[in-house]
């Protein structure tokens, strides 16, 4: 790696990030511009900009991501009905691509040489930052300090901010969450701790955004979500933005004790790892979007969409968003959303959703056709002996053939 002048680091303001900051500016003797980004986290940003001047830092950088994370990111996503390994709603995985474009963007601006995370060596997100960060600045230097130092414990980095008087909110004698925990205005993650071991089930009190199942109230919420070219615009007729119909249905998902998942999922880096997650508006948003396709899309559209969207997920689940496959892949997928307009209606009751409604003025479904009583000559029903003759040609050749299939 060539000599570096000033590196952009992704900046959390936390124990690990600030002495990411001081070992930046010993060990390669230059310049750090943080960069703190609102997400939807939950936490408040702005206690960032005073800890990175603590630290010596001019240029800071505290961007409100919200709108733009939930318009440019979770929603197309949602649109391809994304899960991974059929249960993970890669509530960490999408907002990696968002943060990394930002990075590049205030290495642009910056005359920054390098960008800075603090990923750890053994995760998935070292992956997706500098994946994304390399497809959009092929040039650019990559420094992941967790790759690099020796400072691999708690106890460790909390004796390097003592010998270098770097400012911390905690001290050893403070309660620290067993947890490892990454939250965002679509989902928070639990990882190590008792997690740690696949049989030991998830401690109640590590929930955050949800209330058990079991607690959840006993009589159900209705709602009904609006939907415009596959994306929600309003809950119960009152249109609102992403972020804030995202945030609103979190809260209605997480009052009825919706939207917890434990899964042992397979990292791109190799290794098995076991986490929990709440997402309480997503699991929401994918009962939604399921329903109001299920009334407008095409059969076969439909069910290209579902054979893409498993490698849609690992995807991004694995880095390549900033990729011309993605890229192709939302195209086709965003083509498909143009008919996908109406509304849903859904019932939220005790760790459930279920679409108990669902009604578009471009709908395929035409009752007179399916429905049991007089269709009145809507469908002729002898045409299907024909159909069923037609299909089962090839197995009544074989069969005659003596080809046994028993």
């Amino acid at each position: 790696m060539s000599k570096i002048d000033k590196v952009v680091l992704a900046y959390s303001g936390g124990l690990d990030t600030s002495v990411i900051v001081r070992w930046l500016q010993d060990t390669y003797g230059c310049e750090v511009v943080t960069f703190t980004a609102d997400i939807g986290q939950g936490e408040e940003v702005e206690p960032a900009r005073a800890k990175a001047e603590a630290l010596g830092v001019k240029e800071i950088y505290i961007d409100d991501l919200r709108e733009e994370f939930v318009r440019d990111f979770v929603f197309p996503m949602f649109r391809a009905n994304t899960i991974y390994e059929g249960e993970y709603l890669l509530g960490t995985s999408i907002a990696r691509p968002l943060i990394a474009k930002r990075l590049i963007e205030i290495a642009n601006e910056t005359g920054a040489d390098a960008i800075s995370h603090g990923a750890t060596g053994k995760g998935n997100d070292q992956v997706r930052f500098e994946l994304g960060a390399y497809a959009l600045k092929p040039g650019i230097q990559v420094i992941a300090p967790w790759r690099e130092w020796d400072l691999n414990s708690r106890e460790k980095l909390m004796q390097y901010c003592e010998q270098h008087k770097i400012p911390v909110d905690f001290s050893n004698k403070k309660k620290k969450s067993p947890y490892s925990m990454d939250a965002n205005l679509l989902h928070i993650s639990y990882e190590g701790g008792v997690l740690e071991e696949p049989w030991a089930e998830a401690e109640e009190d590590m929930w955050r955004w949800s209330v058990s199942p079991e607690a959840a109230p006993d009589q159900p919420t209705y709602i009904t979500l609006q939907y415009k070219n596959g994306d929600p615009v309003a809950i119960d007729g009152e249109e609102m933005s992403p972020a804030t119909l995202l945030e609103k249905l979190n809260k209605l998902g997480g009052a009825n004790g919706i939207g917890r998942l434990d899964i042992v999922e397979n990292r791109y880096v190799g290794m098995k790892s076991r986490g929990c997650y709440e997402t309480p508006g997503g699991t929401i948003l994918l009962k939604a979007h399921r329903a109001i396709e299920s009334i407008t899309l095409d059969r076969e559209v439909a069910h290209l969409k579902d054979e893409l969207m498993p490698r849609y997920a690992k995807l991004i689940y694995n880095g390549y968003w900033w990729s011309p496959e993605r890229e192709m892949l939302q195209a086709a997928i965003d083509q498909s959303q143009s008919v996908v307009n109406g509304e849903v209606r859904l019932k939220l009751y005790k760790g459930s959703v279920s679409a108990v409604g669902r009604r578009s003025e471009d709908s395929l479904f035409d009752e007179k056709i399916a429905t049991f009583e007089d269709d009145a000559g809507a469908y002729d029903q002898k045409d299907a002996e024909g159909f069923i003759k037609l299909n089962a040609l090839r197995l009544r050749i074989a069969a005659g053939k003596g080809r046994d299939l028993i």
